[in-house]
Parts: C-alpha cells; sequence; structure tokens
C-alpha cells in the first residue's frame, strides 16, 4: 500500500555548508537519515554552485573570497506536526545555517510500494 498525501502542508528549507559535519559524518546525510527515522515524507539535498552567507569576507577591494564550501539546500514537504516536531531537532543539529518554514499546498504526493 503507497502513501497519499494532500492537502495543507508545510515546507522547510535548510542552508548549510557541505563540509558541515555532525558527528563524523556530512552534516546533510545526518539531517537527511534523522528525518528518515521520524517517519518524514520525504527530503531532498541539492549541491549549489556558489553562495556566501553570514560570514562571508571581501578578500580583497573586487574579488570576493570563495571557498571550497559549496552550499547545500535541504527541501522537506510533509503534513504540519511533522514538520514543527523536526524543528528542535535541527536547533541541536545546525550550528551554522538557516532554517525556513512556509505553508505549502500539497497539490500531488503518492509513494508506491516500498522495494
Amino acid at each position: 500500500m503507497g502513501m497519499k498525501i494532500e492537502g495543507h502542508g508545510k515546507g522547510l528549507t535548510i542552508l548549510i555548508g557541505e563540509t558541515d559535519h555532525w558527528h563524523h559524518k556530512p552534516l546533510y546525510a545526518a539531517i537527511v537519515e534523522r528525518a528518515r527515522e521520524m517517519g518524514m515524507a520525504g527530503a531532498t539535498v541539492t549541491r549549489g554552485i556558489m553562495g556566501f552567507g553570514a560570514n562571508s569576507r571581501v578578500h580583497t577591494a573586487s574579488i570576493l573570497r570563495l571557498s571550497e564550501d559549496f552550499p547545500v539546500v535541504i527541501q522537506i514537504v510533509d503534513a504540519p506536526e511533522r514538520i514543527e516536531a523536526f524543528l528542535p531537532v535541527l536547533d541541536e543539529m545546525v550550528d551554522e545555517g538557516m532554517v525556513m518554514t512556509w505553508d505549502a499546498v500539497i497539490e500531488k504526493y503518492v509513494h508506491g510500494k516500498s522495494e
């Protein structure tokens, strides 16, 4: 039996650095594993090709210093109560980055049988 979700949901976006770690593993992987353990509908990780955050510094007068620490975006959409329950977990795990939520209307989410 598959899972079907429709209607009002909540979206979650987490912006972190690719080199951020949690207990000796990449933070993005740890967040996705935790989301799965908590029964969330799904998570997608996207690697950015360029970005800067609060700690960016201008290296010289006109050249922005970019590091190898590329931005990583984690997107999760689920029922509002599941997203709300996940926020304290992120508060503990994310030392540096941004966590955003928004109201979402889930037009269609159909998940087939598990392998």
